[in-house]
């Protein structure tokens, strides 16, 4: 795959009130992707709640490279984020052939469980908000007993259809009013992005951290796929047997389609947007 693409663009961010320590950003058709690798991700992490600044964070494989491709409202929400991780071992190739050499994969589960383990000894409280009925709660009682300590102040399980104003508003307040530090959406992508994006600065919580199929992931629900398989790319390959009415399309569009992108790229066939639109 890396063979046909040229090195992707790094851009520095401009000093904000919220930017101005921020990672060098890898463009990746028009995404902002962070050079991060997982230790960077939770320091950032840290220093976003002990300043009570509010930001979210996505992490961002192929699948939520190529949504934004197809949306650009959806690019505008990654290039808003506080920090784009590379979920996808695509997205640390593209990132190390770009000369950021120590990126690498901040995987959501993965940064799910480091962030719980760096803020036990700091006390961070935390509210799991996605998945089907049910998941939250039993996310919180597994994650309890693999970190004894962690502080859980709320869950919930929203309906999968449009909440009211008013419902929307009560969400806010619920969150508001447990003094999360980190709010831990699991509504997959685009879904879960589009909810931070709209709701950064009403919750309270100074972070809000998107980790997809994570709620599944670690209450046992779906099998995570061999480490070895993650190294080398092929995860896809993994989620597409365990879970393939529901994943075949997924992987059918965008995978093609991703690669397409950067031979487009590279023979300049194609101009994505900047990674400075927000």
């Amino acid at each position: 795959m890396m063979s046909i693409s040229e090195a992707p663009t790094v851009a520095s961010q401009s000093p904000s009130h919220s930017r101005s320590s921020e990672p060098p950003r890898v463009d990746v058709l028009g995404i902002g992707l962070s050079a991060v690798d997982m230790s960077m991700a939770v320091d950032r992490i840290a220093t976003w709640i002990e300043t009570r600044e509010p930001n979210f964070v996505t992490v961002s494989g192929v699948h939520g490279v190529m949504e934004s491709v197809r949306d650009e409202s959806l690019r505008r929400i990654h290039n808003q984020a506080g920090m784009v991780t590379p979920d996808g071992m695509p997205m640390v190739w593209l990132a190390k052939r770009a000369g950021q050499r120590h990126v690498t994969r901040v995987y959501g589960p993965d940064l799910m469980l480091e962030t719980l383990q760096a803020g036990l000894s700091r006390q961070w409280k935390h509210y799991f908000y996605g998945g089907k009925e049910g998941i939250a709660d039993e996310l919180r009682d597994r994650l309890r007993e693999r970190f004894p300590g962690l502080i859980v102040v709320g869950t919930e399980c929203p309906p999968f259809r449009a909440l009211t104003e008013e419902e929307d508003q009560a969400v806010c307040d619920r969150i508001a009013a447990s003094g999360a530090d980190i709010v831990w959406v699991g509504l997959s992508t685009p879904k879960q992005e589009r909810w931070m994006a709209a709701h950064v600065g009403r919750i309270g919580a100074p972070v809000a951290i998107g980790v997809g199929a994570a709620f599944d992931f670690h209450t046992g629900k779906v099998k995570q796929a061999p480490r070895w398989m993650q190294a080398n790319g092929l995860e896809w390959l993994f989620r597409l047997y365990q879970e393939p009415k529901r994943l075949w399309r997924r992987y059918l569009r965008n995978n093609p389609a991703f690669v397409t992108a950067l031979l487009m790229k590279r023979l300049r066939l194609r101009r994505f947007g900047s990674i400075d639109d927000r």
